[in-house]
């Protein structure tokens, strides 16, 4: 019964079984030590009788002993003791079979209670996977060189680290689209996941972009020299940048992309597929969303590395002409490549809107070319509502879904409102002036309404106006922010618009002169949603 209670609580990395047997080897160590010392006294007492040429009788043995000696003999002659119990029979035999047993035993227990013990061995356990991505090993140039060289401005080794952080930039890219191709793309297309069509307008030309970026670093790497510097490097920007065009197409693709990706990842299928790739190591904890947009995230950080360049090449260096038009080219490609982006996100969204009146269909909507932003709020009632704001109109929908293999399409509610007849109320918080629906629906019990603003329209036959609240105080103020642009904007093309038309007489309208107008006090009576 004790024994079974050591064994309980005792640590799991030590067994009770081995302190056990450290305790019996000690007591033997003290019974080898005392047997060793009666070993010797007894071994010691037999050679002084053989030197006197006597035996334990009495009896002369020097004369058989010389005799031994005369005639070789292969029998091996052991002197016998007449002891008068077994330990007196056993000290001085001799036996290579006991005497090896001897021998090992004390070796054993010599080196039982020599050793010191054995550092309590570590308890295996499964570790748990970090919750944070994995991040890459990142080096700096400087770690690559073996001395850096006297002569070496400061200002010359900033602009080294940054050459060498726009290749292995380059290198990361390429590894990370050969990743997604690899384990993403050809595993669904075997498992039949997804269909051929389908994966195709999710990963769109991403296929292409590999050959793209790795002509561009082996241009890099050739301009390293011998000491692992670049010299000149604005030709080679200005020579490969134009590649970049072929962004257009891939960043044009990513909105019907990201839209068909939301919706497959309701098939269970897909979405176990997906969540245990995001969940093994060489995802570094990114879903599949986050390595497609790799590309885009690529392409506007290409002025950002240029510039750093740009500060650390000196007025008398090659590049120093050349990196302003490698900057002026690449800012270009990006605004070019965002136009063309929101365009195609504009066309998207707008071929998914459902209108319930004929009446719905302002002609602002279908002149829009880009979207200033859109997303989720609520109304006065409490209910959720997807706002798009588009170049020339604002837009309240409702999100539906027919089934589960359609897109998801946006009901329009109410009726939309004209940019240039935009008027924008900033409501403060606990200042719920919409009547005791707007209170009922955003307060509950002592707390006060945040985030909140009221937006309305004037100039038309019916007014409307509608109290909406955004998820915290940074969501509001981007919402702000695009309807104050969205309003300047679309006064002034209205503006330009009637000053062209001379002969034409209009009276003058203050809504349409006044640039980002806050009405804050309005008193107009108008429709609350």
């Amino acid at each position: 019964m004790e024994r079974e209670e050591t064994e309980v609580d005792s640590p799991p990395s030590w067994s009770p079984v081995g302190r056990e047997r450290l305790s019996a080897c000690a007591n033997l160590s003290e019974y080898a030590g005392k047997k060793r010392k009666q070993d010797t006294n007894t071994e010691a007492e037999a050679a002084a009788r053989a030197a006197e040429g006597k035996d334990e009788d009495g009896t002369n043995t020097s004369l058989e002993a010389n005799k031994d000696a005369e005639e070789p003999s292969n029998k091996r002659v052991k002197p016998v003791g007449k002891g008068a119990g077994i330990s007196g029979f056993m000290g001085p035999v001799k036996t290579p079979a006991l005497k090896r047993l001897g021998q090992s035993i004390q070796r054993s227990i010599s080196f039982r209670t020599e050793a010191q013990p054995l550092p309590m061995a570590p308890i295996r356990t499964r570790q748990k996977a970090s919750s944070f991505p994995k991040r890459r090993n990142s080096q700096l140039w400087s770690d690559t060189v073996d001395s850096l060289s006297q002569e070496m401005s400061a200002k010359e080794i900033k602009r080294q680290e940054v050459i060498y952080e726009l290749t292995q930039g380059e290198k990361q890219l390429i590894e990370d689209l050969n990743l997604v191709k690899k384990v993403y793309y050809e595993p669904m297309l075997k498992l039949d996941i997804m269909t051929e069509s389908e994966l195709g307008q999710i990963f769109g030309t991403l296929d292409s972009l590999i050959p793209l970026h790795e002509d561009f670093l082996t241009r890099l790497e050739n301009l390293r020299g011998a000491e692992k510097t670049v010299e000149e490097v604005g030709p080679t920007l200005l020579e490969w940048f134009p590649c970049l065009e072929a962004y257009i197409t891939y960043c044009c693709n990513q909105v019907g992309a990201k839209a068909l990706l939301d919706q497959k990842k309701q098939d269970r299928r897909v979405d176990q597929f997906l969540r245990l790739c995001q969940e093994s190591s060489f995802s570094r904890k990114l879903d599949l969303w986050n390595f497609l947009d790799l590309p885009r995230s690529r392409l506007v950080k290409y002025p950002l590395l240029l510039r750093e360049i740009e500060k650390s090449t000196p007025p008398e260096h090659p590049d120093h002409d050349t990196l302003p038009e490698a900057l002026e080219l690449i800012q270009r490609i990006v605004s070019e490549v965002n136009s063309k982006t929101g365009e195609a996100e504009c066309q998207f969204y707008r071929r998914g809107l459902c209108y319930l009146e004929e009446g719905q269909r302002l002609p602002e909507i279908q002149r829009s070319r880009f979207l200033y932003c859109h997303g989720e709020l609520k109304n006065n009632k409490g209910q959720k509502l997807h706002v798009f704001l588009f170049e020339l109109a604002l837009v309240l929908t409702r999100p539906i879904t027919q089934d589960r293999d359609s897109p998801v399409q946006f009901q329009v509610y109410r009726q939309p409102l004209p940019a240039a007849h935009l008027l924008l109320e900033d409501l403060p918080d606990g200042e719920g002036g919409g009547g005791g629906s707007f209170r009922g629906a955003f307060i509950s019990g002592n707390d006060k309404a945040k985030n909140c603003f009221r937006v309305s329209s004037t100039g038309r036959a019916k007014a409307h106006s509608h109290s909406l609240q955004a998820n915290d105080s940074f969501n509001k103020q981007q919402w702000i922010s695009c309807l104050r642009q969205a309003m300047v904007q679309s006064r002034d093309r209205e503006f330009q618009a009637s000053q062209s038309r001379p002969t034409r007489q209009m009276s003058p309208d203050p809504a349409l002169y006044h640039i980002a107008e806050l009405n804050l006090n309005s008193d107009a009576e108008m429709v609350d949603a």
